[in-house]
C-alpha cells in the first residue's frame, strides 16, 4: 500500500511540475530549459555515483557515455523520422516518434552500456588513477571518432532532431521531451536504489571496501565491475539522448568534452559519495549555479571551483555523506520505504542472527 501511495505522489509531481503548468502556458521556454537540463544533470550524476560512490572507483569520462547515447538516439530517430542528406529521407511519419522515442532511447543506452566494456575490461586490473586515465581515454576516442565520421556531420555536428520533436507535439501539445527526461530521471534513481540494494550491489560495496577481501569472501569481482560499468554508462547514453533531443535539435562532438564528464563528477562529489539523494540535490544546486552565474560568463568557472574548494575545506563528505534523506527524516520511510532485493525479509533475518551455529 505503501509503494503505491509513493507512486501516485510521483504521477502527481510529474503532472504539477511538468504537464499542467506547460500545457497551461505558465512555464515560459526559459523555465521548461532549466527543468530539463536538471533532469539530464540527475541521470548523470546518479548513474556516476554507482562507478565513483558505492564502487568507489574514479571514472571521469562519463561524457563519452553520453556522446554514444545522444548519437545513437539521434541517428534512429532522424533516420526514421526526419530524413537526413547523408541518410536518406525519413522512413515513417513523424506523428509515430511519439511511440518510437522511447525505445530509440533504449537503443542508445544499450549502445553505451557496450562502450561500457572498453572500461570494465581493463578495470579488472587498474583502480584509482590509472582507471581515470582509462576512462579519460575512451572520452577522447570516443569524441575523435565522432569528429571523423562525416556521414554524421563530424566536427559540424549533427542536425534533425527537432523536427521529430515538432512531429511529436503535432500529435499532442505537450513538452514531451521535458516529461521523458522526468521519466528516465525517476527510472535512474529507482534502478540504481533497487541495484545497490541488491545482492549485486552489496558486492560493489564490497568492492569499494576492500576488492581483494570481496574476493576471498567469494565476490565475482570481474562480473561485478562489468554489471556496475555497463548500468551507469547505460544511463549516461540514456541522458545523451534526451540531451541530443533537447531545444535546439542539435549536437556537437565539442559538447562532450572532459568538462562535460568533470561537472558530471562535481555533483557526485558535491552531493556525497554513496547518496542518491545527494545527487539529486547537488544535481538541482549546481545547474541552479550555472544559471545565476551566467552573466559572469567565463569567470564564472573561476567561482563555482572556489565554491567547490570552499565546500571541500568544511564539508570533504559532500552534502550528504553517504547519507540518505529517509535517514535524516524517517517519516519519509513511509512513503519511501527501503529496498530490500536480494535480501531476506526482516524476520527472517532476526531469526538468523539469533540461530545457534551448529557443528
Amino acid at each position: 500500500m505503501l509503494r503505491k501511495h509513493s507512486r501516485a505522489l510521483i504521477i502527481a509531481l510529474l503532472f504539477l511540475i511538468v504537464v499542467i503548468p506547460s500545457w497551461g502556458g505558465i512555464y515560459d521556454d526559459y523555465i521548461q530549459l532549466i527543468l530539463f537540463y536538471i533532469g539530464i544533470n540527475v541521470i548523470m550524476a546518479t548513474s556516476l555515483n554507482l562507478i565513483n560512490g558505492y564502487m568507489g572507483e574514479f571514472s571521469c569520462g562519463h561524457a563519452g557515455f553520453m556522446a554514444v547515447g545522444a548519437y545513437v538516439t539521434s541517428v534512429i530517430t532522424v533516420i526514421l523520422f526526419a530524413g537526413h542528406p547523408n541518410l536518406g529521407p525519413a522512413r515513417l511519419s513523424p506523428q509515430w516518434s511519439v511511440f518510437v522515442f522511447p525505445i530509440a532511447l533504449v537503443a542508445g543506452g544499450i549502445a553505451a552500456a557496450v562502450a561500457g566494456l572498453l572500461v570494465a575490461i581493463p578495470s579488472f586490473r587498474t583502480r584509482g588513477d590509472y582507471l581515470a586515465i582509462i576512462t579519460l581515454a575512451v572520452n577522447y576516442i570516443v569524441k575523435s571518432a565522432i569528429e571523423n565520421m562525416e556521414i554524421i556531420g563530424g566536427p559540424r555536428g549533427f542536425v534533425g532532431m527537432g523536427k521529430v520533436v515538432n512531429g511529436m507535439q503535432q500529435v499532442l501539445n505537450i513538452p514531451w521531451v521535458l516529461i521523458w527526461t522526468f521519466i528516465g530521471a525517476l527510472v535512474t534513481i529507482f534502478l540504481i536504489r533497487n541495484f545497490v540494494s541488491s545482492t549485486r550491489g552489496k558486492s560493489v560495496i564490497a568492492i569499494r571496501e576492500d576488492e581483494i577481501a570481496a574476493e576471498l569472501m567469494s565476490v565475482d569481482t570481474r562480473r561485478t565491475k562489468v554489471v556496475a560499468f555497463m548500468l551507469s554508462s547505460g544511463l549516461a547514453g540514456i541522458a545523451g539522448g534526451l540531451f541530443a533531443h533537447g531545444p535546439g535539435g542539435y549536437i556537437n562532438p565539442g559538447t562532450f568534452t572532459i568538462l562535460k564528464s568533470t561537472e558530471a563528477m562535481v555533483m557526485v562529489y558535491m552531493g556525497g559519495m554513496g547518496s542518491i539523494t545527494g545527487s539529486i540535490m547537488s544535481a538541482i544546486i549546481f545547474t541552479i549555479l550555472l544559471e545565476l552565474l551566467r552573466p559572469l560568463k567565463v569567470f564564472k568557472w573561476v567561482v563555482i571551483p572556489l565554491l567547490l574548494i570552499l565546500l571541500m575545506l568544511f564539508r570533504p563528505e559532500g552534502l550528504m555523506g553517504n547519507r540518505e534523506l529517509t535517514d535524516i527524516f524517517p517519516r519519509l520511510r513511509a512513503l519511501f520505504p527501503p529496498s530490500d532485493v536480494g535480501l531476506p525479509p526482516q524476520e527472517s533475518r532476526e531469526v538468523l542472527e539469533y540461530a545457534p551455529v551448529s557443528d
